[in-house]
C-alpha cells in the first residue's frame, strides 16, 4: 500500500529526524537518491546535458547538489538559479564545473531537466520569475521534479496547468497528497520514493492499494463456506431502454465469485440475463449486499415491481452500491433512513453534480466537480453520509467524516473509458460488499481489480466492458498469487 502524508507531519518529521543527524547528513541522502536516478534517465535516452531549476529553498539545493554529482560523472551540467542559493549547493556546483546562470536559455540544448523550483511547503501556483524558466524547458527535454512539480498544489486539489508537468517525480520517504490525488498525479508522472529515513506518526491522508494488497483483502472461500455464506448478491438494474447493463452488472458479480446471484428486473433484460448467466436466480429474496442502479430507468411507469424493489433494497439493513440510475432514486429522506447502514455511491462526476445540487440545493456543474474532484467527493460523501466512489482516470474512494483517509486507485487504461464499464464495476462492488468488506476497501480494492481486468482483457488495445467481466476470474486468480 502506498500512503501519502500532508505537509505539515512530513516537515515536522524532517526536523525530528535533523536533530539526530551531522549538519547537512538529510540533505545529503535526498541528494544522493536524486542524482542515481537522474543517471539512471540520463544512461536510458543517451543524454548528455542536464540544467537545474534552482529555486531560494532545500529543494532547490538539492536539484543544485544533484546537478554537481551529475556534473563529476562526465555529464554537461548547467543551472537556472535564483538570486538567493543554497551557500554549500553553489559551492559544490562551482567546484564541479556546473554553469551558472540566471538566463533560461540554457535550457534549450537539456537532455534531463531537474525541477527544483519549489518545495512541499510552497503556495501552488509558480512565482513570477519562474515562469520564463519553465516556459523555455524544451519538449524533448525529460522533466524530474524534486519532491513535486513546481507550483502543483501540495494538498492535490487544484492543477496548475502553467506549471510544471514532469516526467517523473523523486520523493522522499513518503509519498504526498500531490503525487497520488487525480487533480495533480498527472503533472507528477511516474513516482520514484528515495528513502531518506523518515518516518511520519501522524496517520496518512491518501491510501492507494498496489497489487501485492489483494491477497490479504479479497474474499475468499474456505472448505466450510457454501453459495450463500460466501454471499449471496442482489441486483436491481436495467430496463427496457438499457437492456445490456443487466447483463454486465451480474456477469460481473458472478465472475467475481459471488456465491449467488439475485436478479430483479423487467422482462426484456431478464431474457437476456437468463440466456447469458444461467446462474443467476431471479426476483427479490436474501441476499448479503445489493446493487441498485445500472441502467435502472427511476421515471419508467413500466417497471413498478422492479422500482419497489429498489426501494426496498435503499430501505434495507443490507449494505447497498448505488450507481447510476439508482442514484435518482435517492434523497435526504432516503439517506436519512439508511443512517449507520453500509453505502457506496458510484456517480460519475455528472451524476456527483446533480446528486450534490439535489441534496445542498447548489447549482454545481459537471465542470466544477471535474476541475476539483476531491472537493466535491468530500462534500457528497458529507451531504449524503455515504462513502462516495468517484470514477474518473483516477478514481477517488471518500468515506464520510473529514477525518477518514481517502482511497485513490490509478489502475486502467484509458481504453476503459467505455460503454458499460461502470456496470461491471457495479457488480464487482456487489460482490466484495457481500464477502463483508467495508464501503470504502470495497471501492478501492474493487476500482484496483476491475482496472487491472481491463489490462488483462486486451493489453495495450481496446476493450468492451463484457470482456472486461469475463477478465474477472483470471485477474483475481493471478493477483492472489502473486
Amino acid at each position: 500500500m502506498i500512503e501519502a502524508h500532508g505537509t505539515d507531519p512530513v516537515r515536522a518529521a524532517e526536523e525530528a529526524l535533523m536533530a539526530t543527524l551531522d549538519e547537512g547528513e538529510l540533505m545529503a541522502r535526498a541528494v544522493e537518491g536524486l542524482a542515481a536516478v537522474a543517471d539512471a534517465r540520463l544512461a536510458e535516452r543517451d543524454g548528455r546535458s542536464v540544467v537545474a531549476l534552482v529555486g531560494p529553498g532545500n529543494n532547490g539545493a538539492d536539484a543544485l547538489y544533484a546537478a554537481a554529482r551529475l556534473a563529476e560523472a562526465g555529464y554537461a551540467a548547467a543551472a537556472v538559479h535564483h538570486d538567493t542559493v543554497h551557500d554549500g549547493a553553489r559551492e559544490a556546483a562551482e567546484a564541479a564545473g556546473v554553469v551558472l546562470t540566471t538566463e533560461p536559455q540554457v535550457l534549450a540544448e537539456a537532455d534531463l531537466v531537474l525541477d527544483g523550483v519549489l518545495g512541499i511547503g510552497a503556495r501552488p501556483g509558480l512565482p513570477a520569475w519562474a515562469r520564463a524558466w519553465v516556459e523555455a524547458v524544451p519538449e524533448t527535454a525529460y522533466v524530474v521534479a524534486v519532491d513535486l512539480p513546481s507550483g502543483q498544489d501540495p494538498a492535490g486539489s487544484v492543477l496548475d496547468p502553467h506549471g510544471v508537468i514532469a516526467d517523473e517525480t523523486v520523493t522522499f520517504s513518503v509519498a504526498k497528497p500531490v503525487h497520488l490525488l487525480p487533480a495533480t498525479e498527472q503533472a507528477c508522472g511516474a513516482l520514484s520514493v528515495v528513502d531518506i529515513g523518515l518516518e511520519v506518526e501522524a496517520e496518512p491522508v491518501v491510501r492507494r492499494l498496489d497489487h501485492d494488497d489483494v491477497a490479504a483483502l479479497w474474499p475468499v472461500p474456505g472448505p466450510g463456506d457454501d453459495k450463500y455464506s460466501r454471499g449471496v448478491v442482489g441486483v436491481v438494474a436495467g430496463g427496457e431502454e438499457y437492456t445490456g447493463a443487466a447483463v454486465l452488472c451480474v456477469t460481473a458479480a458472478a465472475e467475481s465469485g459471488a456465491g449467488m446471484v439475485r436478479y430483479v428486473g423487467t422482462p426484456s433484460p431478464e431474457g437476456l440475463v437468463r440466456s447469458a448467466v444461467p446462474e443467476a436466480t431471479y426476483g427479490v429474496g436474501r441476499a448479503q449486499a445489493w446493487v441498485v442502479g445500472p441502467g435502472l430507468d427511476a421515471g419508467s411507469t413500466r417497471a413498478k415491481a422492479q422500482l419497489a424493489a429498489a426501494r426496498g433494497a435503499l430501505a434495507g439493513d443490507e449494505p447497498v452500491v448505488v450507481d447510476a440510475g439508482g442514484l435518482d432514486l435517492l434523497d435526504t429522506g432516503v439517506l436519512q433512513g439508511r443512517a449507520g447502514r453500509v453505502t457506496l455511491l458510484t456517480p460519475h462526476a455528472g451524476e456527483c453534480a446533480r446528486l450534490l445540487a439535489r441534496l445542498t440545493g447548489d447549482d454545481i456543474a459537471r465542470e466544477v466537480v471535474e476541475d476539483a474532484p476531491l472537493e466535491h467527493a468530500r462534500r457528497l460523501a458529507g451531504a449524503s453520509g455515504a462513502t462516495v466512489l468517484l470514477k474518473g482516470s483516477t478514481t477517488l474512494v471518500v468515506p464520510p467524516g473529514d477525518a477518514a483517509p481517502v482511497w485513490s486507485q490509478a489502475d486502467a487504461p484509458p481504453w476503459l473509458a467505455t460503454a458499460g464499464a461502470g456496470d461491471v464495476l457495479a457488480g464487482l462492488l456487489g460482490t466484495l460488499l457481500a464477502g463483508g468488506l467495508s464501503a470504502d476497501e470495497a471501492g478501492a480494492l474493487g476500482a484496483l481489480v476491475h482496472g487491472s481486468a481491463a489490462h488483462r482483457a486486451n493489453p495495450g488495445g481496446p476493450v468492451r466492458a463484457l470482456a472486461v467481466a469475463r477478465a474477472l476470474p483470471g485477474t483475481v486468480a493471478a493477483l492472489l498469487h502473486r
